[in-house]
């Protein structure tokens, strides 16, 4: 069977290339995004894989299944770049990778805190230049500090864990409770985001959490408050933060998601002018870290994706019940 890869980058190429050696189908791999003007490519093939910067829509869906495409294997976890809903109208199933690792999302998590607590990136920099200097670079203890999670998914529950260990409360929101959570408890949302010292977001983007971080809930959080986000770009209402890093209302801000990181996430562009006027300043202020989606990016993660993801197409194409089915 011949698969159709999109968005691919080497590290894409080697880790399933490496696993498809139990697998044997034929991999082709392009670098585009699957876009419209990008469909061509498609043609022919019964399954793609994308990952989260290919948008597709109703259109191209309709598009793809006259191609003749019957399978789109994601490789991550979220769903919310498909119309899910038109795929299945279609015919066209979706399978996802649920659970590639949850501990390197977690564990980046816990970097981008640190980071920005400790101000690392500015003590490294001034260190090279032989700067000993300790101005500008006080911290606080994580000890007692109230840790806000939002989303009790594998991420947000192994977040809480790692957050405990430091001596942190832990303060939880989900929809749906946990019962079997072993650290912290459950708040109602407009509770956590008043009494947390640091606000952590783990829950996937759909109609009701997108901009669920925008200047109404902003105005309930405390004074200095640290906003981490290694969910979904958007979750968090960009402009609305600048405002608030403005203000000092947002005192430490880390991301590795943006709002319209498709054009530029996982591209080398330093040696183009960035035309992203609203991601430009929000790197500019210091209390800011911006990573460009890697808290996935860890050799077991990779490894997992690439076996999950292929594994799936395989169920597929001997025609057994699709464990990782995303439905409507």
């Amino acid at each position: 069977m011949k698969i159709a890869f999109f968005s691919t980058q080497k590290y894409d190429r080697d880790f399933f290339l490496k696993e498809n050696d139990r697998f044997n189908f034929d991999l082709v791999f392009f670098e585009v995004h699957l876009k419209l003007d990008t469909l061509e490519l498609a043609k022919g093939y019964e399954v793609i894989c994308v990952f989260v910067n290919d948008k597709i829509d109703q259109a191209m869906l309709k598009e793809l299944q006259r191609n003749g495409t019957k399978l789109i294997a994601l490789r991550c976890a979220g769903f919310n770049n498909i119309d899910i809903k038109a795929a299945k109208e279609l015919g066209i199933q979706v399978v996802r990778v649920p659970a590639y690792s949850p501990y390197a999302v977690a564990e980046h998590t816990l970097a981008l805190i640190l980071t920005l607590n400790r101000k690392i990136h500015k003590a490294y920099n001034r260190v090279r230049e032989s700067n000993f200097s300790l101005d500008g670079l006080l911290g606080f203890d994580l000890y007692g500090k109230k840790a806000g999670i939002i989303g009790t998914g594998k991420i947000g529950k192994l977040v809480a864990k790692i957050l405990s260990g430091f001596g942190c409360e832990i303060l939880l929101y989900d929809p749906f409770p946990d019962a079997h959570l072993e650290c912290g408890k459950y708040y109602d949302l407009k509770t956590l985001l008043n009494d947390s010292d640091i606000i952590s977001i783990h829950c996937p983007l759909n109609d009701k959490t997108k901009h669920l971080i925008s200047k109404e809930s902003i105005a309930l959080m405390k004074e200095g408050v640290m906003i981490i986000n290694t969910s979904r770009g958007a979750i968090i209402n960009t402009k609305d933060v600048i405002k608030g890093l403005k203000s000092g209302k947002i005192g430490y801000l880390g991301l590795d998601v943006y709002e319209e990181e498709e054009e530029l996430f996982f591209e080398d562009r330093s040696e183009t002018i960035v035309q992203d006027d609203v991601l430009m300043r929000l790197i500019s202020f210091p209390n800011v870290i911006v990573t460009a989606h890697q808290a996935f990016f860890t050799q077991n993660a990779m490894r997992n994706i690439a076996v999950t993801t292929l594994k799936n197409i395989k169920d597929f194409e001997e025609n057994k019940e699709l464990s990782n089915l995303v439905l409507p």
